[in-house]
């Protein structure tokens, strides 16, 4: 058991969070919940043990392990991905190391009266028993396991680590977690740069395989498949409910109604002690009466309602003009690189306002047929798109494009047009950057904020044809929720690249599968898509069995 004990954290004279207290058991499936500022991920540091509380102790027993995943890592450039993830077995490594080592010494050394030759006797016998109580592991075929769930092909393991991307750093540090099988996994938004079997392998090895999790997401899918517990961090102090996260919200709202009702009933006691106070304060016959009620009022404990974030984003597309039938028509698409076939002889038809997904594994075309699209590419077949169509286009990395050293307000103006030009303000405080927000840096601002202002931008003019290539990382869920209202609302052609579930739900009616150098049409929604995938998933295991 992990024990947080009355942990508080100040910043600048003002707490963030005080009086922290609660325990972490096996078999906890925690989400961390709380709106942005709160002091989540503050707090998941702390327990890592990476950051230091103003007052309190986070207790765990010696012999515990803690894994913590924060959001932003780079892993070391100097191995291979095989090399880095085994740096996970390093201990029992060592340990074999050492056995080694010692039984060597004991072979050729001819001492066998000295205390040296006792002591080393001692020493194997202790490494030997240490070793020999750990499970048998096979390490290669564990990390194997671990990396092809991640999403890396085996053609990935030998090669250096300074050859991927940031978000699949990420996943090498992850696949060192969960090799280690610590006794508690900390995560950071673990599903930002994890493609939808990701999350689904994650889901179900941390179900399955993980002692304690505790976990901060935007996924909503993810966290409701996953957790078992959800603690809210709010106004400095924690809820603790014992449920997933849907059926949290749903206790949050019978909390706040209570409160506020207890909130309301006091207030009009407070006001009739008060009319009481003001009409016999200077009667003597109530004197008695009047006193005891003012200290009545002193010790009265004033019933606090929770805050509820009313900062609202106000998202809205501008109307879409009218475009040709079909936006998008290829035939027998072709991509390679070199020897490397992305996908070949695709075939896609998108009509006019439908809303579709890209599906499928990273690295298997998703963001090549976007590419392709857009015209930024060459390629082998036919794609045609279509008469008047006018793209508004969202890429992957897009938030990290923008130049840091402007400023939120300097951001959008240098690109606004026309009557615009003067509305600037306005549309930066319905994307909630109102007051001195405007005059940040854009170096300075949070993910979700990067994300907010790449997205003005898409505003700033009227299109017919929204491509999306996983716009949700860095979103908190009502963001999301936000998006995808404009989204459906939207009355234009749609093309999204998303691995987010929930955020998929409801929005895309038709998905394409980009996988095995092919491009499959699924006339369903995704949790279509999904139910067949899973049934398929459990084939495979079976024929691997």
């Amino acid at each position: 058991m992990i024990s947080v004990d009355a942990v508080g954290v100040d910043f600048s004279g003002s707490s963030l969070f005080n009086n922290i207290t609660f325990s972490i058991n096996d078999n906890d499936r925690i989400a961390l919940m709380g709106k942005n500022g709160a002091g989540k991920s503050t707090l998941l540091k702390i327990i890592a043990g990476e950051g230091k509380a103003t007052y309190g102790k986070v207790s765990a027993p010696k012999d515990a392990v803690i894994a913590y995943l924060p959001q932003h890592l780079l892993t070391e450039d100097d191995c291979t991905v095989f090399e880095e993830s085994a740096k996970a077995f390093s201990e029992i490594m060592e340990m074999k190391k050492q056995m080694d080592w010692c039984n060597q010494q004991l072979e050729t050394r001819t001492d066998y009266e000295s205390e040296e030759y006792s002591k080393i006797i001692e020493q194997v016998s202790e490494l030997s028993e240490k070793y020999y109580s750990i499970d048998d592991l096979n390490i290669d075929a564990e990390i194997e396991r671990t990396l092809l769930g991640l999403g890396f092909l085996r053609s990935d393991f030998n090669r250096l680590t300074q050859e991927f991307s940031g978000g699949w750093r990420m996943r090498i540090e992850l696949a060192k977690i969960l090799l280690k099988k610590p006794d508690l996994i900390l995560l950071d938004e673990p599903t930002n740069h994890l493609d939808i079997e990701s999350v689904q392998w994650l889901e179900d090895f941390l179900k399955n395989n993980a002692k304690a999790v505790m976990v901060i997401s935007h996924d909503k899918a993810f966290v409701d498949n996953l957790t078992n517990r959800t603690i809210e961090l709010t106004q400095g102090r924690i809820y603790d409910y014992k449920t997933n996260y849907s059926h949290y919200l749903e206790l949050r709202k019978e909390r706040r109604e209570q409160q506020q009702k207890q909130f309301d009933d006091q207030a009009k006691q407070i006001a009739e002690i008060q009319q009481f106070i003001d009409r016999f304060k200077g009667t003597y016959s109530k004197t008695l009466q009047v006193q005891s009620r003012v200290k009545m009022l002193e010790k009265m404990e004033i019933v606090e309602v929770d805050e509820v974030d009313t900062a609202s984003l106000n998202l809205k597309f501008p109307p879409a003009p009218r475009s040709g039938n079909y936006p998008v028509i290829a035939e027998g698409l072709s991509k390679s690189y070199g020897e490397h076939v992305v996908f070949k002889d695709a075939s896609m038809t998108i009509a006019r306002g439908e809303k579709v997904a890209f599906v499928g594994k990273n690295g298997k075309g998703k963001s090549t047929m976007v590419k392709a699209i857009m015209g930024e590419i060459d390629f082998e077949g036919k794609l045609q798109v279509g008469h008047n169509s006018m793209i508004g286009y969202f890429a992957q990395n897009q938030a990290s494009l923008l130049d840091g050293e402007l400023t939120v307000f300097q951001t959008i103006d240098d690109i606004a047009k026309g009557d615009m030009r003067s509305r600037v303000k306005d549309l930066l405080g319905a994307f909630l950057f109102g007051g001195d927000a405007i005059e940040k840096k854009v170096k300075v601002l949070s993910g979700g904020e990067r994300t907010r202002l790449a997205m003005i931008k898409l505003l700033l003019q009227p299109v017919n044809l929204l491509i999306l290539d996983e716009p949700t990382n860095h979103l908190d869920i009502k963001t999301k929720g936000i998006l995808k209202d404009a989204l459906k609302a939207f009355d234009g052609t749609l093309i999204l690249v998303s691995h987010d579930r929930d955020f998929l739900d409801g929005l895309a009616g038709k998905v394409f599968e980009f996988g095995n150098k092919r491009v499959r049409e699924h006339f369903e929604d995704i949790n279509g898509f999904l139910r067949n995938k899973k049934m398929e998933n459990l084939k495979e295991i079976e024929r691997k069995n």
